[in-house]
């Protein structure tokens, strides 16, 4: 038996997708925002077009990971929805689909990854300051996080 996989996520993923995400941001006391800063699970296909949303999928077809990119423009793409399920947490699966994300952005032609969090997420913090995120105080931060964060490639 081998271990997860990461693929391209499609719109056939849209309900596991927001089920985990939606899961995860209850654990940590998050809310989700369906109608804004969680729209993109409307469509992933299609709103990370020129990106990429991709998904950690076990053998059996459980999605136990997400990571998405999103285009910002003048060489900047976003880190969003970088998630775990929590029995997945702990196994090496943050930094695979941190890796991927940057290696999938470089290869994009992106110059630049940033991203925003939430202070309680401390793993996720741990992880990024890693990998050599700095903190970005000029980003206009959605209403879930309070840390903005920054990588050039």
């Amino acid at each position: 038996m081998s271990g997860p996989v990461i693929r391209s996520a499609t719109n056939a993923d849209r309900e596991k997708v927001r089920a985990l995400i939606f899961a995860v941001l209850d654990e940590y006391g998050l809310d989700p925002a369906p109608k804004t800063t969680d729209k993109d699970l409307d469509d992933l296909e299609g709103f990370y077009a020129g990106g990429a949303f991709d998904v950690l999928e076990t053998s059996e077809g459980d999605i136990i990971g997400t990571v998405g990119l999103l285009p910002l423009g003048d060489g900047v793409v976003e880190l969003r929805k970088m998630y775990l399920k929590p029995a997945a947490r702990g196994r090496g699966h943050g930094k695979r689909l941190l890796n991927h994300a940057i290696k999938r952005a470089k290869e994009l032609g992106f110059r630049r990854i940033e991203l925003q969090t939430a202070r309680v997420l401390e793993e996720a913090l741990g992880l990024y300051a890693k990998y050599g995120f700095a903190h970005s105080p000029e980003a206009a931060l959605e209403r879930r996080c309070d840390q903005a964060l920054a990588l050039d490639l």
